[in-house]
């Protein structure tokens, strides 16, 4: 997921720090979202081996996926009220901490249950890092170089499918799923070590009260962004948190080609991320719509064209690149329907997002235990559709409600 680029506080100026640090600063946090992401969706590559493993089905492993999604929803706005006034380089460092001890939780948990509770561990980690780490760029460059700081931050967001599930998966193939999160661990302590080697102590001295959380969702164009999201996300996710059982039962393909399908997913998916940014300032309903129309599209013909290798690796690159435009268009409409408060947007489009992402795995996981990965696909498209639908009645009545400009 896209996390919003807009601070959850007022930055002070960045202290005076060569530039070399202040940069290192900036991989710092962009290393940590690496690892989060990674962290957050590394079971969609090893959904299967993981289940084998404690003899549970692909749907209920699939709860994985749906744990962290609710607890980030939760500790998102509730992070962003109560750490308002603690230095963030603390915070920063208590949440990857939090994260490396998931990790390593999950590597050796004897449970399935133990598994899940390390979800829940990856799920507040990710609402609190998110809430804190949006807008560190300020803090950390001086103000000519933030719009690039804040580029390279955001850039682990791609990075995290295109290199952290399929190498993770990788692991898991050659050496088990457990080393893949052993792995993880392992890197996430690391990143800790370089969090506070350079980044510098964040005071923070300001914070989003809940009753602005409240008042945004009175706006229309906020309760609009609402079920564009919920509708496409919860498309997605209900249907890619199981493509790896799509992969081996319909198509047939095997653990290696599955690696390189998601790798190629991945890649179609930071593509699409700069055509969309590139895009929905200037043609925000068309952007969206253009991207749910290709999920759906996608999804509605892989129990088709899928059966084939080639017909699947095609229709996962124009998944990806919709994919991949989705998180900038929800976030930019979640900005421009609150333009006067950006930090509690942030957070609205953040707790949002995670909530659908574990509605979605949720219902995907349990029709797939009651039917096949083809038919979540067909349904997974039939959600996305209903988002194009959306857009088009908002389009039509643009002069009864308040416009996005």
């Amino acid at each position: 997921m896209s996390a919003a680029t807009t601070p959850s506080v007022q930055a002070p100026a960045p202290p005076d720090r060569p530039s070399l640090i202040a940069w290192l600063a900036v991989i710092s946090v962009m290393l940590g979202i690496f690892s989060i992401v990674t962290t957050e969706i590394l079971p969609i590559g090893l959904l299967t081996s993981i289940g084998s493993s404690f003899a549970v089905s692909d749907g209920m492993a699939g709860l994985m996926m749906t744990m962290p999604g609710f607890l980030a929803a939760v500790s998102a706005p509730l992070v962003t009220v109560a750490t308002g006034r603690i230095d963030r380089r603390v915070m920063l460092g208590v949440f990857i901490l939090l994260l490396a001890l998931a990790n390593f939780l999950a590597a050796v948990a004897p449970n399935y249950w133990l598994v899940l509770v390390s979800r829940v561990m990856v799920g507040v980690t990710i609402g609190g890092f998110w809430s804190i780490g949006a807008g560190l760029a300020g803090q950390l460059v001086p103000a000519a170089s933030v719009g690039r700081a804040t580029s390279v931050i955001f850039s682990a967001v791609p990075l995290g499918s295109v290199l952290g599930v399929p190498l993770g998966t990788f692991i898991g193939d050659v050496a088990g799923w457990r080393t893949a999160f052993l792995v993880m661990g392992c890197f996430t302590l690391a990143v800790l070590a370089l969090l506070f080697l350079v980044v510098p102590p964040l005071p923070s001295d300001r914070s989003t009260r809940l009753d602005v959380l409240g008042g945004l969702l009175r706006s229309t164009d906020t309760r609009f962004a609402l079920v564009m999201t919920f509708l496409v996300v919860l498309a997605h996710f209900g249907t890619y948190t199981y493509v790896t059982p799509f992969l081996e039962q319909v198509t047939h393909t095997s653990a290696a080609l599955i690696t390189i399908f998601l790798l190629v997913y991945g890649a179609a998916g930071i593509a699409g991320n700069f055509l969309g940014g590139s895009t929905v300032g200037r043609y925000p309903r068309a952007t969206f719509a253009a991207a749910a129309a290709s999920i759906a599209g996608a999804t509605l013909l892989l129990p088709v064209l899928g059966r084939s290798e080639v017909g699947a690796v095609a229709l996962l690159i124009v998944w990806g690149v919709a994919y991949g435009a989705v998180p900038v268009c929800s976030q930019t409409w979640f900005a421009k329907a609150s333009p006067d408060s950006p930090e509690a947007s942030a957070v609205l489009f953040t707790a949002s997002f995670q909530a659908t992402i574990s509605m979605g795995a949720l219902a995907g996981g349990a029709l797939l235990d009651r039917s096949s990965p083809s038919t979540v696909m067909v349904l997974g498209g039939v959600a996305a559709a209903l988002t194009v639908l959306v857009v088009w009645v908002h389009w039509a009545g643009r002069f009864h409600r308040p416009r996005v400009s």
